[in-house]
């Protein structure tokens, strides 16, 4: 598809996103300045009926999201993230490719990472998608949550380990199981913890925020969090994947 693009900006969107007509104008006005290489939507999550969809969600539209603004701050943006990619064909030409790209999990990361090492900007967009995530079960939702985190933590390994800072209801709630004196940490932290949803949920990406859902999403957010440490397999799909320690995922054979 590349190769039939007739001009030099290509879009990369999954099927699972609902934009405005006014998302080409908006990002291609983004690339005013000749050194952009790549920009990358921000999203809100739109969840299915099911709880664990909606869970999901919750966190997407939280904790996701403040970790990349987090990040921006900190150090640039030095990667990018689906599930909508706007890119210079010439840039995705110089990087190698999607011949490159396609033996990682997180290809969406790399795209920008790779970008950036290169020498061309990578920005986050003005632009928010909406990003339907659907209505699936326990055990599929399961495998897709630890999935994401088994990738992320082999994308950004530091940043990985960084997230612990971002759990401060979670770490209340083990300091006063261990320590029943502390447990005034345990309302302190959620009134922090949901100042920040507030912040980035309602008034960044324009969700609304279910309160009743937060605590209990911070709980299993800090639950997948543990899981994606131990672990090198992927299941993608019904296939089982071996994760390596620099992102790259190959389909294990001989399956049954």
């Amino acid at each position: 598809m590349v190769e039939l693009a007739a001009h030099d900006l290509v879009v990369m969107s999954d099927s699972d996103i609902r934009v405005s007509p006014s998302l080409l104008a908006t990002v291609a006005a983004e690339f005013g300045d000749s050194n952009t290489g790549v920009a990358t939507c921000p999203y809100r999550a739109i969840p299915g009926s099911s709880i664990w969809s909606k869970l999901e969600a919750t966190g997407m539209n939280t904790d996701f999201m403040s970790g990349i603004l987090v990040a921006r701050m900190l150090e640039g943006m030095h990667f990018a993230v689906g599930p909508t990619i706007v890119a210079r064909r010439r840039v995705l030409e110089a990087i190698g490719g999607f011949d490159r790209l396609k033996d990682y999990l997180a290809e969406d990361f790399v795209m920008g990472k790779f970008a950036a090492e290169a020498g061309h900007g990578v920005l986050l967009s003005s632009y928010v998608i909406e990003h339907h995530i659907g209505s699936s079960d326990f055990r599929h939702n399961a495998a897709h949550r630890l999935r994401w985190a088994r990738s992320t933590r082999r994308s950004r390994p530091l940043g990985y380990l960084g997230q612990i800072f971002t759990m401060p209801f979670a770490l209340a709630i083990f300091l006063t199981v261990a320590e029943p004196a502390f447990w005034p940490a345990v309302p302190a932290a959620f009134l922090v913890r949901a100042l920040v949803a507030y912040l980035v949920s309602e008034r960044v990406l324009r969700a609304k925020l279910n309160w009743f859902l937060l605590p209990v999403e911070d709980l299993a957010g800090f639950c997948f969090w543990i899981a994606g440490f131990f672990g090198n397999t992927i299941v993608w799909r019904g296939r089982r994947y071996r994760l390596y320690a620099d992102g790259r995922f190959k389909l294990i054979t001989g399956q049954a």
